[in-house]
């Protein structure tokens, strides 16, 4: 500040000295001595403002100073206040943490403690045991006169003794067992090459003739008012029809191996000549413990001609009923076989396990044994079969995919697919009747008529292939690709077919001319 003023006496010095000397040119003393008295007393004017207005500034600079020295302090103070309160709350739970750990260390020391006096009683009570064992060891020593070494001999030598037997015995039924099979694999190579002469195959689907002698047996079969005919159908659930056919009688049942049983039983009354009430149920529980035998006996030779040997006996009693039931003519079990077959046929060529998709194959009609008592899909039906009896994933999924009722996910279900593809539409596997084969012919070229633009169709090679004629003006080549397509789609949603039908569309355009 005395800086200032220093400097503003100079200028205003400066400036009087600047005047005088110009008064002095000028002229006259005493007007340069007035001049300067009035510069003196405009420079003390100057500097006493300047002090004031120095004074003023001081004062301002210092309230300044002293608010943002009061600003600072209250910052400071606040800070230091949440600083206190942080550090109190950390306290806090410092504390808290403690008193845990403290409790669960007494916890853990009160744990600890109990742990070793239950130690302590666990190894007094084994020694206890130890010695009572010993104690009762030593009395059977005394009573018995044997000492532990010769009671472990003598028990030895006794097991061993009736393993002996038991060996003996299981040896001589095995081989009984074997001379029994081998004597029925005589009859059964004798009867074969006796049938060789004879191949007449019959295929029934619901209903059985069953011939008898003389039309003079209808009245003996169905009884005095009747009661005959009503405890047969009673006690084999099967229909028993006597009609006007000469010298036959129908038995109808949607159960296969139900129907071979009364068939069996009806042939043996009709050959003994004794038929009443219980006669008949005599007759039908041997009639069914023979199918039952024979359903085993199938299954069983199923499983031995296709090299499976670890099925479970349910799935193979299961499989034996497959020998009396029939799917277009074509026996149920010997196609099973033949789809076996080409399954490890096929899976050899892929480097797939041929076992696992013989196996597949062998199975994949499981269901069509019991379809009439469940409902539902038979494949499956045989899929939740195969499961229950302890099939593994991939056959079971094979099984119920071969229909495409799932959509198969691994090569096994795609061979199980083809391989019953390829038995059935094999030419001669199945056969239809001729009312139902008409029909299907119909049925295929009535679909094929209902496209736009076709002219005429023929049903060809028994209904599995169509020819389908096109007017070449409304049909292009572009578009006979797509008519083929629709029909074969429209086909495969409507109808019920064996094998596959193949579609062909033709197109012909011709251009006449004669020359004259």
């Amino acid at each position: 500040m005395e800086f200032v003023i220093g400097i503003v006496c100079l200028i205003v010095g400066a400036a009087g000295a600047a005047l005088a000397m110009r008064s002095a040119k000028n002229g006259s003393l005493k007007q340069a001595d007035s001049k300067i008295e009035s510069a003196h007393a405009e420079a003390e004017r100057v500097i006493g403002d300047a002090k004031r207005a120095a004074e003023t500034l001081k004062k301002e600079a210092l309230l300044e100073a002293k608010e943002e020295i009061l600003q600072n302090k209250q910052a400071a103070e606040a800070e230091e206040k949440q600083r206190k309160r942080e550090l109190r709350t950390l306290e806090n739970r410092v504390m808290q943490r403690e008193e845990s750990l403290d409790r669960r260390n007494d916890a853990l020391d009160k744990r600890e403690h109990q742990l070793s006096s239950q130690a302590g009683q666990i190894e007094k009570r084994s020694r206890e045991l130890d010695e009572l064992v010993a104690k009762q060891t030593s009395e059977l020593e005394r009573i018995s006169e044997l000492t532990r070494d010769d009671a472990h001999r003598e028990l030895l030598d006794k097991v061993r003794g009736e393993v002996t037997h038991e060996a003996a015995a299981i040896i001589r039924d095995s081989e009984q067992q074997v001379r029994a099979e081998c004597h029925k694999t005589a009859q059964e190579i004798i009867s074969l090459a006796i049938q060789r002469c004879a191949a007449d195959h019959t295929a029934e689907v619901t209903v059985t003739s069953v011939h008898i002698p003389s039309d003079d047996l209808k009245g003996r079969i169905i009884g005095r008012e009747g009661r005959n005919i009503r405890t047969f159908e009673q006690v084999s659930g099967v229909n028993l029809v006597i009609d006007d056919t000469p010298e036959t009688v129908i038995l109808s049942s949607f159960d296969p191996v139900r129907r071979e049983t009364a068939r069996v039983a009806l042939e043996n009354l009709i050959a003994d000549g004794r038929i009443h009430p219980a006669r008949i149920e005599e007759m039908y529980r041997k009639a069914s413990d023979l199918v039952q035998q024979r359903v085993r006996e199938a299954g069983e030779q199923a499983a031995f001609d296709t090299g499976i040997h670890d099925l479970h006996p349910e799935l193979v009693k299961t499989l034996g009923s497959l020998r009396y039931r029939t799917s277009f003519g074509q026996n149920v079990l010997q196609h099973s076989i033949e789809v076996s077959e080409l399954c490890g046929i096929m899976a050899s060529e892929l480097g797939v396990d041929v076992r696992i998709a013989k196996r597949a194959g062998l199975l994949h009609d499981l269901g069509k044994a019991i379809d009439h008592e469940v409902e539902g899909p038979h494949a499956v039906i045989g899929a939740d079969l195969a499961r229950r009896y302890g099939e593994k994933p991939a056959i079971v999924h094979a099984i119920e995919a071969h229909h495409a009722d799932v959509d198969p996910n691994s090569v096994l279900a795609v061979l199980v697919q083809a391989a019953d593809a390829i038995s059935a539409s094999r030419p001669g596997a199945r056969r239809e009747s001729a009312e139902n084969y008409i029909k299907r012919l119909e049925k295929l070229e009535q679909i094929a008529n209902s496209h736009d633009g076709v002219e005429r169709t023929y049903a060809m090679q028994a209904g599995r292939e169509v020819h389908v004629m096109v007017q070449p003006d409304k049909i292009s080549d572009a578009q006979a690709t797509v008519l083929a397509h629709d029909i074969a789609h429209q086909i495969e949603d409507e109808m019920e077919y064996p094998g596959q039908v193949r579609v062909v569309v033709i197109r012909e355009s011709r251009a006449v001319d004669i020359a004259k």
